[in-house]
């Protein structure tokens, strides 16, 4: 596309320049160049995804919320910097009949983990630590960990050893660190975390972010730093180190940093009282019903909240406690494939979002695929199960959501639904298979 426009720029100047000895071949090349200006303008600007093959994403997941999969859902696509598909489907309320919007605020979770590792590096970029320093320089709390040796299932006890080395702050970013998840992980993760009273961070009604990692810190890691990936709390130690640092709230900080900047309007940790009917019904599925989820429920004592983005909660977790629009986190992917730019506000530098964006995990098993500084990482292998491209990095959250960029097509791909337990994940796969298959070039 480059080389075609540039040609036809070129095109432009022997009439233009000839044209200054003869004002006949003048009214001709003022009207031969706006011709052109008018096919690199329909050339930039024309839709790069087949309408007739949209109608075949827009049929199924209108199929998804007859069959009861969804309740309803919202898919978004940039291309090229442009959105070109931004629909909503289905019911924010079933029972109601209350049509899902666009502008639906969603509980994102795990998306909120590459905001934070965001904010990680903003603070990289400016000296304040180098990635493979430890995290016990900056938190304390955190040195001379203990790794579990042998655990008992019968009664939850167990043995360590001592760690080898100190976590380093590249660990965490890669979940590499050693820690895993309450209430959500393991049987053996949930037991051990909540001997101490660490919580996975969401919907958390009276414990702050640094009363949680101190919890955090008095339990033993699952394996040796660096020797394995293991997907846990690494983030939320993130979001502490980043207000430490900072010398501000993770909310304050990423407001500042991020979100103001980028014009990321409707991403909070608590929705603010004007904007708190936007947020979406959560529901959950059972044996293919779909039913509103409860208000509350009780995970290892702990009370988890449905509602919580309008309950005004002091946690602020970095790694699930987000909520936002689809739109917003578009403009958020939009900013990483652009290089850490969005709109003229630079974020990040292009070379901090490659080091994001490339594996950081060597060799380490994490299925077919790899993981950056925050990022899941697209390989070759990968790529041989879905449309996506090698190097597209992406991730989702535990309510259904589910995000990507793919650097090759120039694509921003979200589809968001807000279902847990969610019966029919692979939703989010099959958007990404329908969407590939519209483009037109």
């Amino acid at each position: 596309m480059k080389y075609f426009l540039f040609a036809l720029l070129l095109l432009c100047v022997a009439p233009a320049t000839n044209a200054q000895n003869n004002n006949s071949k003048s009214n001709s090349a003022s009207t031969s160049i706006k011709g052109i200006e008018q096919k690199i303008k329909d050339a930039v600007t024309k839709p790069t995804l087949n309408a007739t093959r949209l109608q075949t994403v827009d049929k199924n997941i209108q199929e998804w919320v007859d069959k009861n999969w969804i309740n309803g859902g919202v898919g978004l696509i940039m291309r090229n910097g442009k959105v070109e598909y931004y629909k909503a489907f289905g019911y924010d309320d079933m029972e109601k009949k209350t049509p899902m919007r666009t502008d639906h605020i969603f509980r994102i979770a795990s998306q909120s983990k590459a905001i934070t590792s965001t904010a990680v590096m903003i603070l990289f970029e400016e000296g304040k630590f180098l990635l493979d320093e430890p995290v016990s320089k900056y938190l304390p709390e955190f040195k001379n960990m203990k790794v579990i040796d042998k655990y008992n299932e019968k009664d939850t006890t167990y043995t360590t050893v001592p760690a080898k080395k100190e976590f380093t702050i590249r660990e965490l970013l890669t979940h590499t660190a050693g820690f895993a998840y309450p209430q959500i992980g393991t049987p053996m993760s949930t037991a051990i975390y909540a001997k101490v009273g660490a919580t996975g961070g969401i919907a958390i009604e009276k414990q702050t972010l640094e009363e949680n990692m101190k919890l955090l810190a008095k339990t033993p890691l699952f394996h040796q730093p660096g020797e394995k990936y293991l997907y846990g709390m690494n983030t939320d130690v993130l979001g502490y180190l980043v207000e430490k640092i900072s010398g501000t709230s993770l909310d304050a900080f990423m407001r500042q940093r991020i979100f103001d900047p980028l014009g990321m309007k409707d991403t909070y940790f608590n929705i603010p009282a004007d904007k708190q009917n936007r947020l979406v019904t959560l529901y959950s599925s059972f044996n293919g019903k779909l039913i509103r989820a409860p208000e509350s429920t009780t995970l290892q004592g702990t009370k988890i909240y449905r509602d919580f983005p309008n309950m005004n909660f002091p946690m602020y977790s970095g790694g699930g406690g987000l909520s936002s629009t689809i739109m917003d986190y578009a403009i958020f992917m939009q900013m990483m494939l652009n290089g850490g730019e969005y709109n003229g506000v630079r974020i990040l530098s292009r070379n901090s979002v490659r080091m994001m964006t490339q594996n950081q995990i060597g060799d380490l098993d994490n299925g077919v695929n790899k993981f950056g500084l925050g990022f899941g990482i697209t390989t070759e292998k990968g790529s041989s199960l879905l449309p996506l491209n090698e190097g597209s990095f992406q991730w989702g959250g535990m309510f259904s959501t589910t995000y990507w960029a793919d650097p090759k097509e120039k694509i921003v791909g979200l589809f968001y639904t807000n279902i847990y337990p969610a019966s029919h994940g692979d939703v989010h796969d099959r958007f990404k298979v329908l969407m590939y298959q519209a483009i037109n070039d």
